[in-house]
């Protein structure tokens, strides 16, 4: 629901002066990134930017208002004038704008860049009035738009005041074409030729020059000294005295004695109430004056110079000059007293008559008026939702009395669904009781079909809150009243069902109930559900081990993101949470990083508590990689993250288990007890987060020394799992299993268990699982991969196994080097003199722990990215600093060195 007259060129104001001067000036300008007009206003910015672009075939215009500090909106109106100047070249990014399905500018503008790529035609876009905006959000994704926009763009930005786009930085690298008030501020000549075109009596060429420079060559200043003149009240001369160097009070009593007074009482009236508009056209100005010809009004204006702008070519649009509606509104509050909030009333009621409700919105809240915000609400406030103006939709809820929004069940479970879009669950629960308490007091009942959206809505957040029972319960009282209208309610409450079945391990009930629920979502047309219930298969599908069939759900999933354009919304960082869990699991470790990776950016601009699963794959992937200081630094990361807010177990369950990983890897027996002292065991075990839990329990009592209390716990969990057929669990468990019994020096329970878990890995392909348990399995691996009893599937797993567990033991040996080793090395009483008083550079460390792991210097370079060269360079450094002659005393130096700190 966009305003036309935002996006279109101006139209060429009534005697507009062209100035050849700039024109030739900003002939120098179309290969540069940038184009800044900036300066105070009144100094005919915008003019000259119409002027310029008028024979600009492929020009893309976009007028700023304080609305537009809204990103969404921003972003939505940005990528309509690229579309009108790319001859709609870009349908995917217009549709992803339109349905508000971006949390970020620079993932909506990474689309755009894509969807162009192959656009080469010089284009420009205009950004008029870019002073308005003040969220910083915005600014961000513009100096993201000027890195990487396609360099047949250019951006031409039209400001008061210089914008936070970089613009030091661009004028350094030279990509920067700027003009600003010294060259937009009219010359002699230019003041001249304006008051010819003005005056019926010319001015002699010294009194020209000398108001020019009275006024600093201020177009506003010098049109009101024109107006004034040819309307025979001041001499030029004296207007230019009045005029120069005066403050915005002084300029409002000259517009009020100079302008305002000298028109007619019914035009007075008319420019009074219609300021009140920031952009208006005839049937909005005919509404709130009363009159029928708004529209010959508006172009008497524009001919008048009464600072009246048309915003589009066929004059359809205008607006007043920004100081003139400053300075009418001022008039209005003086003249009119107690107006404001009926003008504003009617300036609502005539913006839904165009069908604008976001501008009716904005009118109705300075109206204060509480019946009128609540009729809109009623009839708009869904279409808001569903559009994302969350924003304005709160507000607008947080200013209608609770006596009224208390009792309309619609509004409360609008405001309760924005609560719940916002994760802010126990707010939800507090309004819905609050209405029906309400609603008792006032003797009212709640209708059947309202309670029952009601409860679909309470059982969503039960179920979000890890009480299946209770979410059950209330899925199937609100699916047994739901009218059959009810599409969306029906879709949730359905779905909910279906989280519940898998919450109990009721696997093969909940997958069809999932697939109905996409269904479902896909035939209402309700895609984020349907985007959910494919996410839910997927999940079901990997605890049932069929992990390849999770991996064609997601890819399924992936394409509805992009058909529907729902690639900034949160569960799209959940896909990719999961496919990124899939490839590690396969040990496709690169491509796993990139998956979560992309989760991220995705949440780059919400709460970054909800970042906490993909920074958890982060840490997942430096284990397996062997790279104990990426893995600390995201798991402090993660910590913080934990810190900040209550997590569902799911969550909570996956930081734990990197750190019990992470402290297996070097071995820290002290914080695995602390952490098992202060763990509570879930209630159940029917699911994969409640397995992992219990499986994080049992990884803890065996690093602390409890084997006999770890197998009990795993062995009861393998009890749940085989009988609910949780695959993946079961895989996971006898993997850690054999560990355990490895230190029990129980190797024949071991093999058995080592056994059982390959051949389960061949249903789910797992490699990174048995990779972090490290050498623990690897000579039970290189037995049973001699055996001729197994098939060849599972021996080729074995042997793959085994080259993974050999590379990992390398990067495990020489992880013990990182910054932290090295700082309580140089620190401890022992250290060799040598060794503390020629310290070796922090990458030379590393270089000793990859010679340690066995490393050779090819090796090495690739692992470091670096030349094999620079590599030598280093082994020259530090065998001098160290005292040694070859390789075998790098590495005997290196395990002395490990050996004193206790490794």
């Amino acid at each position: 629901m966009l305003i036309p007259s935002k996006l279109n060129r101006p139209s060429r104001l009534h005697h507009t002066l062209l100035r050849p001067r700039l024109l030739t000036l900003l002939s120098q300008a179309e290969h540069y990134p940038l184009i800044l007009l900036h300066c105070p206003a009144g100094y005919g910015k915008t003019t000259l930017a119409a002027q310029w672009t008028d024979d600009h075939e492929h020009l893309g215009w976009y007028s700023l208002d304080e609305s537009d500090n809204d990103p969404q909106r921003f972003g939505h109106y940005l990528i309509a004038a690229l579309a009108r100047a790319t001859g709609q070249a870009c349908p995917k990014t217009l549709a992803m704008a339109e349905k508000r399905q971006f949390s970020k500018l620079n993932t909506l503008f990474g689309q755009l860049f894509e969807e162009l790529a192959g656009w080469h035609t010089p284009t420009l876009l205009v950004l008029d009035d870019y002073h308005l905006l003040r969220e910083e959000l915005i600014h961000d994704g513009l100096r993201f738009f000027l890195r990487h926009m396609p360099e047949s763009f250019s951006l031409l930005v039209v400001s008061r005041t210089q914008p936070p786009l970089g613009i030091a930085n661009l004028r350094v690298r030279g990509q920067l074409f700027e003009i600003d008030s010294r060259q937009l501020a009219f010359n002699h000549q230019e003041t001249g030729q304006f008051f010819r075109q003005r005056l019926a009596t010319p001015l002699a060429e010294a009194d020209s020059a000398r108001l020019c420079d009275d006024v600093e060559g201020w177009p506003t200043a010098l049109q009101l000294i024109a107006l004034s003149s040819s309307q025979g009240h001041l001499k030029p001369q004296q207007s230019a005295r009045r005029l120069a160097g005066l403050n915005q009070a002084h300029l409002r009593d000259y517009l009020e004695e100079e302008v305002l007074d000298r028109v007619d009482p019914a035009t007075r009236d008319f420019l009074l109430r219609c300021s009140m508009l920031r952009s208006l056209n005839a049937a909005l100005a005919n509404r709130l004056t009363g009159r029928e010809d708004g529209q010959l009004l508006l172009e008497n204006l524009e001919r008048q110079g009464l600072f009246t702008q048309r915003l589009d070519a066929e004059g359809v649009w205008f607006r007043f000059h920004p100081l003139f509606t400053q300075f009418l509104s001022h008039q209005r509050e003086r003249e009119q007293p107690g107006q404001g909030l009926q003008l504003h009333g009617l300036a609502a009621r005539a913006w839904l008559e165009q069908a604008f409700p976001v501008e009716a919105l904005y009118h109705c809240l300075a109206a204060n008026d509480p019946a009128l915000l609540q009729q809109l609400l009623l009839e708009h406030g869904w279409p808001l939702f569903h559009s994302g103006e969350l924003q304005l939709l709160e507000h607008s809820l947080d200013q209608l009395p609770e006596s009224r929004l208390l009792l309309s069940s619609s509004l409360v479970l609008l405001r309760a669904w924005l609560a719940q879009s916002q994760h802010r669950y126990p707010e939800v629960e507090l309004q819905l009781g609050r209405a029906e308490q309400a609603m008792a007091a006032e003797g009212l009942i709640l209708a059947p079909g309202d309670r029952a959206e009601f409860q679909a809505l309470r059982a969503q957040v039960a179920i979000n809150a890890g009480q299946p029972h209770q979410a059950l319960a209330l899925a199937e009282e609100a699916l047994a009243q739901l009218p059959a209208d009810r599409s969306h309610s029906r879709v949730v409450a359905t779905t909910v069902t279906g989280e519940v079945y898998h919450c109990l391990g009721q696997l093969t009930r909940a997958l069809p109930v999932m697939q109905q629920c996409e269904a479902m979502a896909r035939r209402y047309g309700i895609y984020h559900q349907a985007l959910w219930a494919m996410l839910q298969q997927s999940e079901i599908l990997l605890a049932q081990g069929y992990l390849q069939a999770a991996f064609e759900i997601q890819d399924r999933a992936f394409e509805l993101v992009q058909e529907q354009h729902l690639g900034q919304v949160p569960l799209h960082e959940f896909l990719l949470y999961l496919r990124s869990r899939v490839l590690w699991s396969w040990h496709r470790l690169d491509e796993s990083e990139s998956a979560a990776r992309r989760g991220l950016e995705v949440l780059e601009d919400l709460s970054p508590q909800r970042q906490l699963k993909c920074r958890t794959m982060l840490v997942k992937i430096s284990l397996v990689r062997g790279d104990v200081d990426n893995a600390r630094v995201h798991l402090q990361h993660c910590e913080q993250l934990l810190r900040g807010g209550h997590f569902h177990m799911d969550w909570v369950a996956s930081v734990d288990q990197t750190r019990l990983l992470l402290w297996q890897l070097v071995g820290d027996e002290a914080a695995t007890r602390h952490w098992l002292a202060e763990a509570q065991a879930p209630e159940g075990d029917t699911n994969h987060f409640q397995q992992a839990q219990w499986r994080n329990l049992a990884r803890a009592h065996m690093l602390a020394g409890n084997p006999d209390a770890a197998l009990e716990l795993l062995q009861q969990r393998n009890d749940t799992a085989r009988r609910l057929q949780l695959v993946s669990d079961l895989n996971r468990n006898l993997i850690l299993q054999a560990h355990l019994h490895l230190r029990r020096h129980e190797t024949d329970e071991a093999r058995q268990c080592l056994l059982e878990a390959l051949t389960l890995a061949n249903r789910t392909g797992f490699i990174s699982h048995f990779i972090l348990e490290g050498e623990a399995l690897g000579q039970l691996l290189r037995q049973l991969a001699a055996q001729a009893a197994l098939d060849d599937m599972t021996r080729h797993r074995a042997q793959r196994l085994l080259k993974e567990l050999s590379q990992h033991q390398h990067r495990h040996r020489s992880a013990h080097f990182d910054e932290a080793f090295v700082e309580k090395l140089l620190t401890h009483p022992q250290v060799p003199e040598l060794v503390r008083t020629s310290p070796l550079t922090q990458r030379e460390w590393q270089v000793l722990g990859l010679i340690y792991a066995g490393y050779n210097n090819e090796q090495i370079a690739a692992e470091l990215d670096v030349a094999a060269t620079t590599i030598k360079t280093h082994i020259r450094n530090l065998y001098q600093k160290l005292g040694i002659n070859h390789r075998q005393e790098a590495i005997a130096q290196a395990k002395s060195l490990l050996e004193l700190m206790g490794y």
